[in-house]
This record gives structure tokens, C-alpha cells and sequence, in this order.
């Protein structure tokens, strides 16, 4: 905006550098250009100030598919003045001369203008395609189609104006259509998810059926193991009785011979003292007799001799004597 200084009867005007200023005095321009200074005469004096940087549109432009179905394309639109002499003669941009402000709304006129040709451009693009073309072919061919039609067209060159870029940021579909589009993508993949979650269930219980299978067959190992080792265990309990009962047969048998030796020995010691006795005279035999019987008797009371123990013992001596020889004499 530019910058109006008051004083008594005359004015000061100091435009920006971006702006395109034209002074008008009595009806005639007397003096264009950007940025410019000077004094004036506010009776006598009209000032327009056409900005010449670079102005963004945005826009959101609404038209119908070949199959009748509404789209919304959003974008935006840089413009620029490259002829502000042109503009000026087309688009009121007069100036209060104490503040400096536009009296009109000459901007808002512009994008008014462009957004109306935009929406031409769109539109004849749109309703020759369906919806759901234009849907998968995005934002570039409508992009390519509107800058086709600002660039071919010569209503904003005759104003003086220039599109710098067109940019298309969305198209979509109203909520609705947008949904129903969705349903059928949606089913498939429900669909491919239901066949993944099955699968994977299916997989899961293949899974637990290898594994109670596994573990079957372990417990089928392990019992023909144990089985196994029950059989080793009695087995190994069978050889080591019978290896028992061959070791007591084996001492049973050392016990018996040893016993048989000792009883062969004892019988033939006997043999041999029967034999040693079989040849003395019963007189010996009688005194040997005698001599055990006594070393057997610890204690003796009483002793009664009869005549008739006398008697006897006295003729089986005189027996003795005569029918053998004492010893030491040869018999005659």
C-alpha cells in the first residue's frame, strides 16, 4: 500500500517498488511507473497503484463426470501483471488519496476471473471421463489440462496478466460416491485378510496336529523304552539269580566235597585206630577202655565193688593171661 504524506494544500506519494503507479491529472496520465515519488494536488490529481509481484489463488472447483458423478479438484493458480497499463485501462485500481488503500476491490475481481476459467477448463475435462478413470488417474492430467487451457486461452494475456504455475493438490469424490468406490476394494481385501486369517489358522492347527503327533510318538518311544528296559531289568535280574544260584551250587558243592574229604579222613583215621586196635591183647584194650571211661568222669562219689564185678573182672584177666602173652614175652 502505498504511503500518502498530508500537508497544507499540496500531498506526498511514495509507492512501493513492486507497485505499478500511474498519476492522472485533469483527466490525462502524465506520469507511469514502479515505485514511483512525487507531489500532487489532491483536487486536481488521480493515482492508481497496480501490484506487480506474484499473487496465489487457491481454488476448489466442483464439476460432473461423463457418468454424472460430482468431483471436487483442489489446487492453486500463481498469477502475475506483466502489462499494468493494459490492466489499469481493464481493472479499476484507483487509490484513496489520504490513506493510500484501494478504493475498489480490483484483486478480487482477477481471481474471480481466473477461477471462472479455471472451472471451464476442469469441467471440459471431467465430463468427458468417468469417475472412476479419473479417480485412478490422479491429479496430473487434470494439472496438465487446466495449464493447457490458461495457456491457449487469451483473456487473461489481453488484461495484461500472466499464469506463472497451476497446481492441482486433490480430486475426490463426495463422501458417498467415495465410499461405494471404497466397498468393493474394502471386500477385497476383507477377503484376502479372511483367507490369511484362515490360513493361518489352518496352518495353526496343522501345527498342533504335527505336534500331538510328535508328542504321540514320544509317548510310544518312551514306552517301547521302558519296555525295553523293564525286559533288560529282568533280564539282568534273571542272570544275576541264576548266576547266584550257580555260585551257591558252586559252594554247595566245594561244602559237600570238603565234607565229603573231612568225613573220608575222619573214617579213615577211625579205620586206621580200629585197625591199630584190632591187634592188642583185651587185657590193653581193657586198660585203654578204662583209662577214656576214666578221663571222662570228672567226679566220683561212691564206688560199690560186688563180688560178682570182681569175680568177673578176675576171670576175664586170668583168660588174658593165659591164652596171650603179656607184653615183652614170646608165647610157648
Amino acid at each position: 500500500m502505498a504511503q500518502i504524506q498530508r500537508f497544507p494544500l499540496v500531498r506526498h506519494f511514495r509507492a512501493d517498488a513492486s507497485s505499478h503507479v500511474q498519476k492522472y491529472s485533469k483527466g490525462k496520465r502524465v506520469r507511469s511507473g514502479k515505485g514511483l515519488s512525487f507531489w500532487f494536488l489532491p483536487r486536481q490529481t488521480s493515482v492508481s497503484e497496480i501490484p506487480t509481484d506474484d499473487r496465489t489463488l487457491p481454488f476448489m472447483l466442483k464439476g460432473q463426470s461423463k457418468d454424472y458423478q460430482d468431483l471436487a479438484v483442489q489446487g492453486s493458480v500463481v498469477w502475475r501483471v506483466v502489462d499494468a497499463e493494459c490492466l489499469g485501462e481493464r481493472v479499476d485500481f484507483t487509490i484513496d488519496l489520504k490513506h493510500g488503500a484501494l478504493l475498489g476491490q480490483p484483486i478480487d475481481q482477477i481471481n474471480d476471473q481466473i477461477g471462472s476459467l479455471g472451472r471451464r477448463y476442469i469441467s471440459a475435462y471431467i465430463k468427458g471421463k468417468d469417475v472412476r478413470d479419473l479417480l485412478q488417474a490422479g491429479v496430473e492430467p487434470l494439472q496438465t489440462a487446466l495449464s493447457n487451457g490458461f495457456s491457449e486461452d487469451d483473456t487473461l494475456p489481453a488484461m495484461g496478466i500472466e499464469i506463472v504455475g497451476v497446481g492441482v493438490d486433490n480430486v475426490s469424490a463426495s463422501s458417498a460416491l467415495s465410499r461405494a468406490l471404497q466397498t468393493p476394494t474394502f471386500e477385497q481385501l476383507q477377503q484376502r485378510a479372511d483367507e490369511a486369517t484362515f490360513a493361518r489358522r489352518a496352518m495353526a492347527v496343522e501345527k498342533e496336529r504335527a505336534i500331538a503327533e510328535n508328542e504321540l510318538s514320544t509317548k510310544i518311544e518312551l514306552e517301547a523304552q521302558r519296555k525295553e528296559l523293564i525286559a533288560r531289568e529282568d533280564e539282568n535280574a534273571r542272570s544275576k539269580a541264576e548266576a547266584m544260584a550257580a555260585a551257591m551250587k558252586i559252594d554247595a558243592v566245594a561244602e559237600a566235597g570238603r565234607i565229603r574229604t573231612i568225613d573220608q579222613a575222619r573214617a579213615d583215621m577211625e579205620k586206621e585206630r580200629m585197625e591199630v586196635y584190632a591187634d592188642l591183647p583185651p587185657m590193653v584194650m581193657f586198660a585203654v577202655a578204662a583209662q577214656e571211661f576214666a578221663g571222662k568222669l570228672q567226679h566220683i562219689d561212691n564206688l560199690t565193688v560186688t563180688p560178682d564185678m570182681l569175680s568177673n573182672v578176675i576171670g576175664q584177666v586170668q583168660s588174658a593171661m593165659k591164652g596171650s602173652p603179656l607184653p615183652g614175652e614170646t608165647q610157648t
